[in-house]
């Protein structure tokens, strides 16, 4: 059974597996070399009760998470937050990510947030896809800012209003 929540620190292990694996495979991120759970443990510690990370428990196996981040550290940023999601590739097209989307979706309603910012990086056709099922409006594309696997690529923009 699926269970969305919100992640623990003995989650740390599988969601850098699952990062690791999008950093390897995919054009979801720009990093280009995999991290170390060290590397992560930061960005975990970041996350807050304002910015949670949220993990798709399956029977006890995490197989994606999600989170929202600070979008811009100015204060008056506050009320706006950047989401990400990843599912581990043996579970993508099983609606793991659109349960994601779905719950953080929710939780930055509960938070506060005015509005949402997603990047979807050219080649990650089903994220561009998804965060338009949810309702993010495309409100720019910036060209060739990202490199992955030997090409420049472009970045596209969404944000959806909460209120």
């Amino acid at each position: 059974m699926l269970n969305i929540r919100r992640s623990e620190r003995s989650d740390l292990a599988a969601i850098t597996e699952i990062y690791n694996e999008a950093i390897l495979t995919t054009t979801a991120t720009f990093d280009l070399e995999p991290k170390s759970l060290e590397d992560r443990l930061q960005w975990f510690e970041d996350h807050d009760e304002r910015h949670p990370i949220l993990v798709a428990d399956l029977d006890g196996q995490v197989v994606g998470w999600t989170c929202l981040s600070c979008w811009n550290p100015r204060s008056g940023y506050d009320k706006t937050a950047e989401t990400s999601f990843y599912v581990k590739e043996e579970h993508r097209g099983k609606g793991i990510g659109r349960k994601l989307k779905g719950t953080i979706i929710d939780e930055a309603r509960r938070l506060g947030y005015h509005t949402l910012i997603a990047g979807a990086a050219e080649g990650s056709d089903a994220s561009l896809h998804l965060n338009k099922r949810f309702g993010f409006e495309v409100v720019g594309t910036f060209r060739d800012v990202g490199r992955k696997f030997g090409k420049q690529l472009d970045v596209t923009y969404l944000q959806k209003f909460l209120d």
